[in-house]
């Protein structure tokens, strides 16, 4: 049953990420009732996935700051500032920021993705264990356990 979610900015758990980014994890699918996540990602120049498809969620980019360079079905697309682009589950996309910093809100239907993100990035909340990294064997043995397929190497 679907009912009020409220937390502040505070209280939404940050992830490191790729490339010494943050991803902030606004709504997961134990607040949505499993309908949404969102998370809002504090990257820098050249931060990019792997080339890959979603299974089972559809995604929503909006590039609140700064620009990129967006694939789908292996056609590249520049994104600006205030830019949104959708990305329908079962077809490969990926994404590289172009500028020196940008703030990019994601939100992806149904919930569940957001396992993936727990799984292959760190809480900012606790210690950083020495030499930690996102590795790319990390990256997709997450994407597997959490329906997505890892299809090449960042763009």
């Amino acid at each position: 049953m679907s009912m009020l979610y409220l937390a502040q900015a505070q209280q939404q758990q940050q992830l490191e990420w790729l490339d010494g980014g943050t991803l902030t994890m606004v709504l997961d699918g134990a607040a949505t009732d499993g309908q949404l996540m969102m998370g809002r990602f504090d990257v820098s120049e050249g931060e990019a996935p792997p080339y890959h498809q979603h299974t089972l969620e559809d995604e929503v980019f909006m590039l609140i700051k700064g620009t990129a360079l967006v694939w789908y079905d292996d056609r590249e697309y520049e994104l600006s500032e205030g830019g949104v682009v959708f990305l329908p589950k079962g077809k490969p996309h990926a994404y590289r920021i172009t500028s020196k910093k940008a703030d990019l809100l994601m939100i992806n239907t149904p919930a569940g993705i957001e396992g993936m993100f727990r799984y292959s990035g760190r809480d900012k909340s606790t210690p950083r264990p020495d030499g930690f990294q996102i590795s790319p064997e990390r990256m997709a043995e997450a994407a597997e356990k959490f329906g997505n397929i890892v299809v090449g190497p960042p763009r």
